[in-house]
């Protein structure tokens, strides 16, 4: 099966989903294309970018509204046309979403861990936390009691301050005062933890675009439109798995953990194919000043660098999101 072959299958299998969550998707375009162009474009051009996938004009204006209402996306009029940019709090969660997708580099664990504890707040607004965290990637350590090995206390406060949560929530620092226990841990992990889910999902992964990549190493002719289709893809459903991994350092982890096969597919696969769907992006994204303006240098730092160097002209300062 070739290249285009493959890509076409995983249209097909992203366009049978059930339900077909194009606001989900349209937060991995803002993340992976429009906000290292300055985070701004007119609804037009998201249309235009999302119809190959079988994404209608009417499904994009409804999953943009609800972004809207969700204080993801803020919208400007301008005659017309509709622009839409990242709000404040999108900003935010836009950091949290993809600040690992980009990094192949995980910093050595510590051997400590934020515990947040819920049993003092509103049965109401205790599950809208856990859900909130469970997104973050915390892990159930007891009723009432969730954990993660790589947030700090600083970076979860301004969170929970959003979430109107954090007079009634206590939020600590461990520090590991005699050796990481590794046994102990690993035991723990896996109650906090599905690792079997989320390894299956990693190697689910692999299964979609493993094929792909093998083929584009004896014939590459996918078209800069094609590429862009298949690096959304590939970002989207990595970004999905990342979401549910809490980046466990690797003494805790299976000796065999899929996660950095996944990691190195994404990142082969990126590189290979970033150009040309920058070129797509070049003729086709507007704003309301006409075409967007060329991703910042700090876009050129994706995967610990991409394959060509950033334009040698001044480059433009853009948000700290990825």
């Amino acid at each position: 099966m070739t290249a285009k072959s493959q890509l076409e299958l995983l249209v097909k299998n992203f366009q049978k989903k059930r339900p077909l969550r194009a606001g989900s998707l349209i937060i991995t375009i803002y993340g992976d294309a429009i906000v290292p162009r300055g985070g701004n474009v007119w609804l037009g051009s998201l249309m235009k970018l999302v119809e190959p996938m079988g994404i209608s004009q009417r499904l994009v204006r409804t999953s943009v509204y609800r972004l809207v209402q969700e204080s993801w996306l803020q919208t400007e009029k301008v005659g017309r046309c509709s622009y839409y940019s990242l709000t404040g709090p999108g900003l935010r969660r836009f950091e949290q979403a993809f600040q690992h997708v980009y990094n192949l580099d995980t910093e050595e664990w510590s051997g400590s861990w934020c515990l947040v504890y819920l049993n003092q707040l509103s049965p109401e607004l205790r599950q809208k936390v856990r859900e909130e965290l469970k997104w973050l990637s915390f892990g159930s350590m007891a009723p009432g009691l969730m954990e993660h090995p790589r947030f700090t206390r600083s970076e979860l406060i301004p969170m929970l301050q959003e979430w109107g949560a954090l007079e009634d929530t206590i939020v600590m620092q461990t520090m590991p005062m005699e050796q990481k226990s590794p046994r102990a841990l690993r035991l723990q992990v896996r109650e906090s933890w599905n690792l079997e889910e989320l390894g299956g999902r990693y190697r689910r992964f692999l299964s979609q675009f493993r094929p792909l990549w093998r083929e584009l190493q004896s014939e590459d002719t996918l078209s800069p439109e094609e590429c862009l289709i298949l690096r959304i893809l590939l970002i989207h459903e990595y970004r999905k798995i990342l979401l549910r991994d809490p980046l466990l350092p690797d003494e805790l982890l299976p000796g065999d953990w899929e996660g950095r096969s996944a990691k190195q597919l994404c990142r082969n696969l990126y590189r290979q194919i970033y150009v040309r769907a920058e070129q797509w992006l070049d003729e086709n994204l507007e704003n309301a000043s006409g075409p967007l303006p060329g991703p910042g240098e700090k876009f050129y730092k994706r995967f610990g660098g991409l394959r060509d160097t950033a334009p040698t002209t001044e480059p433009r300062t853009e948000p700290e999101v990825l």
